[in-house]
């Protein structure tokens, strides 16, 4: 799996967002609409097997490839959940205060709820040093992204602190999109 578009620019780096922002081996986080797992694998490969990985999706056929790579990368840190994150609770494979770090990767700007995934962050972060690692589209002006009007960094930052989450820095992650971290008070 490349992570180079056809012109040479990188588009993610899943592995090197993931170690700059803090993920180190013994971790155990979540990537809240994981797709087929461009995320999950390369965090399952740094947390290592004292860690786990929980990719949740709502899409069955996702999960289902998510499982697939996971055989192939023979990882076995990885627990695939279908689950609404939308849906307080919905994650249930994941316990109350399990996670020390949630990633919301190009989700926040296809839903219209956004404080009900909070509530969900909310749920399943630990209580101290929690992270929510947020990445999302700077801009619905090209080919790639979502056809609507996307989300202003603001607003996720007054989303988060309703669920006591606070900015702790920004980040860039490539040319088409922008990084928040987000850490417990």
């Amino acid at each position: 799996m490349s992570n180079q578009q056809i012109d040479g620019h990188t588009f993610l780096d899943p592995k090197q967002i993931l170690k700059d922002n803090g993920l180190v081996v013994g971790m155990n986080i979540a990537d809240f609409g994981c797709g087929g797992g461009y995320f999950v694998i390369p965090a399952a490969q740094i947390v290592g097997d004292q860690g786990t990985v929980f990719g949740v999706d709502v899409l069955k056929d996702s999960l289902s490839s998510l499982a697939s790579k996971a055989k192939i990368f023979n990882l076995s840190n990885i627990v695939p959940v279908w689950a609404n994150v939308e849906i307080y609770g919905a994650s249930r494979g994941i316990h109350d205060n399990k996670l020390d770090m949630v990633l919301l990767v190009q989700l926040l700007s296809q839903t219209d709820k956004i404080d009900e995934v909070f509530k969900e962050v909310d749920r399943t972060l630990v209580h101290d040093d929690g992270k929510v690692l947020v990445i999302d589209w700077k801009t619905n002006k090209f080919i790639l992204g979502p056809n609507k009007k996307l989300l202003d960094k603001q607003d996720i930052i007054a989303a988060a602190k309703k669920f006591r989450l606070i900015l702790d820095r920004e980040f860039s992650p490539g040319s088409y999109h922008f990084g928040l971290v987000f850490r417990r008070v």
